[in-house]
């Protein structure tokens, strides 16, 4: 669990991030005096939970709140103030909890068994890791994988982009080889694509991650439910990844730029 803490008071903040440790010793917390410098930690690394303060010099907490609700709509967020009149306004945007200070380890707990949006634990967490911002890239168990061949690994991206829809063998071969028909003879295509999928099934089995790939006849899908993926956090709200790389999305892929303008105006 990554967790924030915003307070300008130094031993307001300091009391709240020893209360948050107390409540879940294993959570990675982080303290800031800067709502500024909070918000742009949060577009690095995103936050699960995040306890704000309401009165503060240069930001008031409403107001952070609602910028860290832009960059991770699903992010919990906790008020802690010495003010109850903020209640209404608090829950007019829907946060998690409110507490009054003083922050006790308490009343961090109570408020953490009811939080807004539920985290995942360590052992929930998806194997396969799919990155598709800036490069296309591919992780098992945290490892960089490697294909036998460089169109396994753009096959595998345009099966990812297709957002678990599943291809006819005609759409990848058109996809595929679309900047150089006589890549493989014309008719060599069909027999490519097939080396393409054995080798995709291969590296799958081999990482006991067989179970993403679907067959059916004449085509091929992923299974989302397996796998973590930026672009599919990114359309479920949370756009941290794609900001962290300008928009940038499958760049090494001209048949991706259809998709990057759709983030790029999305992110306007």
């Amino acid at each position: 669990m990554r967790i924030i803490v915003v307070d300008d008071e130094y031993l307001a903040l300091e009391g709240t991030m020893g209360g948050v440790k107390k409540v879940v010793p294993d959570a990675s917390v982080r303290g800031f005096q800067d709502p500024s410098e909070a918000v742009d930690s949060v577009r690095n690394e995103s936050a699960d939970v995040a306890l704000l303060d309401i009165h503060m010099r240069t930001m008031d907490g409403l107001q952070l709140a609602r910028e860290l609700q832009e960059i991770n709509p699903q992010i919990n967020i906790i008020f802690t103030t010495g003010y109850r009149e903020y209640m209404e306004d608090a829950f007019g945007i829907h946060v998690s909890g409110y507490i009054v200070k003083p922050v006790t380890p308490q009343k961090i707990n109570a408020e953490f068994e009811h939080l807004r949006f539920p985290i995942p634990a360590e052992d929930e967490k998806k194997r396969v890791r799919i990155q598709t911002f800036g490069e296309f890239e591919v992780f098992i168990d945290d490892a960089p994988v490697e294909f036998a061949y460089a169109k396994t690994k753009e096959m595998f991206a345009y099966l990812i982009d297709r957002n678990g829809a599943m291809v006819t063998t005609g759409t990848l071969m058109s996809i595929l080889w679309e900047e150089d028909e006589n890549e493989t003879g014309g008719s060599g295509h069909g027999s490519y694509l097939r080396n393409l999928v054995s080798d995709l099934t291969r590296v799958l089995r081999d990482k006991n991650c067989e179970d993403i790939l679907l067959r059916r006849r004449g085509m091929i899908g992923i299974d989302k439910s397996n796998i973590s993926c930026d672009y599919y956090d990114f359309l479920a709200g949370d756009k941290t990844a794609a900001r962290l790389a300008g928009g940038e999305y499958m760049t090494q892929y001209s048949w991706g730029e259809y998709t990057h303008a759709a983030v790029i105006a999305a992110l306007e």
